[in-house]
């Protein structure tokens, strides 16, 4: 099946980019802000909360930069008016980290303080591996700074990982835990998938070791079934923890952890570089590309069923 995933995702920049944001839709929330807060309503509805991304591809300025920075502001306050559980992912280079340290911190500085002031929180998204040092640093500003509303994320892909633990231990950070979606160089990444299960899963101990909480970020059923152990060994209440998934894959899935009586949030991103996040995403993560075509294969013939 890896095969097929990736023979789909080589095809991805012929398909006709109608045909490419017909299969999105499902996957993102819309264009504009209103179209998240229509999803979040759904997914809040479902008993699931959500984290809002601002799309934004290919910075090139600082005043596209600062852009974001206030669409997230105005987030933020269309959130508390609507009084909807979501919060939001900020992804550092949107906010201008490629074109520098300093314009990045402020933008950054200003979102998690807009975030205070209305009692919500923002999750730092970690993206490849050129941007760890310069996202952990800052966090790590931010809470010497009296941010406490403010997270981090961490992949399991990264041999760096459990050091990065340790080391934000005296913190207990709040983080998301995920696999990592980034192609890296193997002396750095994990490239086993076996290898990658164990880092996550020993990330996740020492987390929890530390009196972290964290969101648990995964559709893989095996790392769903780990923690689900771990959830009970250690007595945790619902409130101690959280799963973490992508708007519209696997939602069969996501489905039953509410049932069980787990927390859920979903990642819902909005923007109007919905084409370029798409063929990102499915190009870093060819598995994601096999559960979309089996979903639109299922919701495309009468008589499938269309869990995933």
């Amino acid at each position: 099946m890896a095969i097929v995933d990736r023979a789909l995702v080589r095809l991805l920049p012929a398909v006709p980019k109608p045909v490419v944001r017909r299969i999105s839709e499902r996957y993102i929330a819309g264009e504009e802000l209103d179209d998240a807060l229509r999803v979040v309503r759904r997914l809040n509805a479902e008993g699931k909360m959500a984290t809002i991304d601002v799309l934004g591809e290919e910075i090139t300025n600082a005043d596209e930069a600062r852009a974001i920075a206030d669409a997230y502001r105005k987030t933020f306050e269309a959130l508390d008016r609507g009084r909807l559980d979501s919060n939001v992912s900020v992804k550092p280079t949107a906010l201008g980290l490629k074109l520098g340290y300093d314009l990045f911190r402020e933008n950054l500085e200003s979102v998690v303080a807009h975030a205070a002031e209305r009692g919500n929180f923002v999750r730092i998204d970690m993206e490849d591996s050129s941007t760890t040092d310069d996202t952990l640093r800052l966090y790590r500003e931010l809470r010497a700074a009296g941010h406490e509303n403010v997270g981090i994320v961490l992949q399991g892909r990264l041999k760096r990982t459990i050091e990065d633990v340790r080391e934000l231990a005296e913190l207990r950070p709040n983080v998301r835990l995920c696999k990592g979606i980034y192609l890296e160089p193997a002396e750095i990444a994990f490239r086993d998938s076996a290898a990658v299960r164990a880092s996550f899963v020993q990330a996740l101990d020492a987390l929890w070791d530390a009196g972290c909480y964290v969101g648990v970020a995964t559709h893989d059923e095996r790392l769903l079934e780990q923690t689900r152990e771990r959830v009970a060994a250690r007595g945790f209440t619902r409130a101690e923890y959280e799963f973490q998934m992508l708007l519209g894959v696997r939602p069969a899935l996501g489905d039953e952890l509410v049932r069980q009586g787990h927390r859920l949030r979903i990642y819902t991103p909005f923007g109007r570089h919905w084409y370029d996040y798409s063929l990102r995403r499915l190009q870093e993560n060819p598995k994601i590309a096999g559960y979309i075509a089996a979903d639109t294969i299922n919701r495309l013939l009468p008589g499938r069923n269309g869990a995933g």
